[in-house]
């Protein structure tokens, strides 16, 4: 299992405690110093079943100063990935990454399943 976050932001403080609590073993990964890969988030985005969209850390001051709200609906598929895989800070995080699935952001609900 591959935990991607980054260590500053206080939700990946908060699912890591929680995957450490549950004795969950991963791998941790900084997403600022080793961004993902397009390859990675293409691969990713199919498992996740989730918009592309939804991989953008709407949040971020990166995403905001970049005014990407207004232009993510006009671009395509392959844009955004590339975009993605250009800057780590773009990317929304946690990412949690198993053989199956890929879930994105933390909601305790969504991770209990977990083994």
């Amino acid at each position: 299992m591959l935990f991607i976050c980054y260590p500053k932001c206080s939700t990946c403080k908060k699912a890591e405690k929680w995957l450490d609590s549950k004795k969950i073993k991963y791998d941790l990964r900084d997403i600022k110093t080793d961004n993902p890969s397009y390859d990675e988030l293409k691969k990713w985005h199919a498992l996740s079943g989730l918009p592309l969209k939804r991989f953008f850390n709407t949040s971020g001051m990166l995403y905001r100063d970049m005014q990407l709200k207004d232009k993510l609906p006009n671009m395509t598929e392959e844009e955004m990935l590339k975009l993605l895989s250009s800057d780590g800070m773009l990317v929304k995080r946690p990412l949690l990454v198993t053989d199956d699935k890929v879930l994105v952001g933390f909601k305790e609900a969504e991770w209990e399943g977990l083994k």
